[in-house]
């Protein structure tokens, strides 16, 4: 049950997304979408008493409680930012809003990928604390599964500190032109070399 539950919140979290952005920008309903997006840390309230049910009823603690930890401390760290992103893309695509920004090239996205790292700790330490209490819970009882998450989480950390690494030491650069294109763009006539470039306003 709880493995289907967790798949449940993941469903549920996008579908209430995209209701509330489309009641927001589709709909011109901006407190109505407000409202469906506030209901979104509801899910993982839910997911959490009922884990916590499951456990006091006498349910040994395995994989399945610390997924359903992990899920929440890695929703609690990335579900605003996931909202931010959509709502971005959102209003961008059907609302005439600006383009978002991308993640950017060198030090910026080397920054970037520096703060979505701290984010992945704080869904770490959320999902060990969570897991560090259901093993006080659960007392003498079988308590392998959960450890074996609290390593994964740590081991997810470190693996995500690496690829931020990766991005300091080379840095990502823009794609350069081709020669092809860089012609182009030096005689302005989008490949026809000569050619004086049309517009909508003057023949």
């Amino acid at each position: 049950m709880i493995v289907t539950l967790v798949v449940l919140c993941e469903v549920g979290f996008w579908v209430l997304l995209v209701a509330g952005l489309a009641l927001r920008y589709l709909a011109r309903l901006p407190r109505a979408g407000a409202a469906v997006l506030l209901l979104e840390p509801l899910l993982e309230l839910v997911l959490l008493v009922v884990t916590v049910i499951d456990l006091r009823n006498g349910a040994q603690a395995d994989w399945k409680h610390g997924l359903a930890a992990v899920y929440i401390g890695f929703t609690v760290a990335y579900g605003h930012y996931t909202i931010r992103w959509a709502d971005g893309q959102f209003a961008y695509r059907f609302a005439g809003g600006p383009k978002p920004p991308g993640a950017g090239y060198g030090r910026a996205r080397a920054v970037h990928e520096w703060k979505l790292w701290l984010r992945t700790v704080v869904a770490a330490a959320v999902a060990a604390a969570l897991l560090q209490a259901a093993v006080r819970y659960v007392g003498d009882g079988d308590t392998a599964s959960l450890r074996m998450w609290q390593a994964g989480v740590a081991r997810i950390v470190g693996i995500h500190g690496l690829i931020a690494l990766t991005y300091t030491i080379w840095p990502k650069q823009p794609k350069q032109p081709k020669r092809g294109e860089r012609a182009q763009e030096a005689d302005g006539s989008g490949g026809v070399t000569g050619e004086r470039p049309r517009t909508l306003t003057k023949p």
